[in-house]
């Protein structure tokens, strides 16, 4: 399981996303944002090398606050033919130097999410180590059918009658106020749809 370090990261995961995310077609900020972490989830990496985390942020740059959903994968070393998939690079104070990829475009991540998604994998706490998060939603999909994932870059709303979608994750985040909400990050798309991967959500 993944192991959760009190330690710096130089420059922060925040400072990396302020200068990426602008330059996301999904992006629906004007200029630099103003981020603040507001939730999310962590999953376990089976061979114990890549982080994973599906990270909620609000961005308060604006009239009125934009909240966002980015999928990070960080690694020891660079993913060969990601390069466009960069978000950054930062200094560990425990690992030493670590990639973060945009996760939608990271084979761990998106075998891991689709693992979720079918009940072959739990949501680990976001800030503890070896820590189950209950307060995330799993609707999982049969484990039989070859489903398609889909990330919601701004999360949806819950609601019924998606008759595409077989199985879905939610989870919870807190806007700039304190206010609570919930919404859908992951969906897992039956056989028969024909969207594919979404990247904005």
């Amino acid at each position: 399981m993944a192991e959760i370090h009190r330690t710096t990261l130089q420059p922060s995961k925040l400072e990396l996303l302020s200068g990426w995310l602008p330059r996301q077609p999904w992006f629906h900020g004007a200029g630099t944002p103003r981020l603040s972490k507001a939730g999310g989830f962590r999953l376990d990496d089976p061979a114990g090398d890549v982080g994973l985390e599906f990270m909620v942020l609000t961005d308060s740059s604006g009239p009125t606050a934009i909240t966002y959903h980015v999928p990070m994968a960080y690694r020891g070393e660079p993913l060969a033919g990601n390069d466009h998939a960069l978000i950054g690079i930062s200094e560990h104070g425990v690992l030493g130097r670590r990639w973060f990829y945009d996760g939608e475009f990271d084979p761990v991540l998106r075998t891991q999410a689709l693992a979720l998604l079918t009940g072959r994998a739990l949501p680990q706490a976001q800030n503890e180590s070896g820590t189950v998060d209950d307060t995330v939603e799993v609707s999982s999909a049969d484990a039989d059918l070859r489903i398609m994932l889909r990330i919601n870059r701004t999360p949806a709303m819950i609601t019924a009658g998606d008759h595409d979608v077989a199985g879905r994750v939610a989870a919870r985040w807190r806007d700039p106020a304190g206010a609570s909400h919930r919404g859908i990050l992951l969906e897992a798309l039956a056989p028969t749809s024909a969207l594919g991967s979404s990247l904005g959500g």
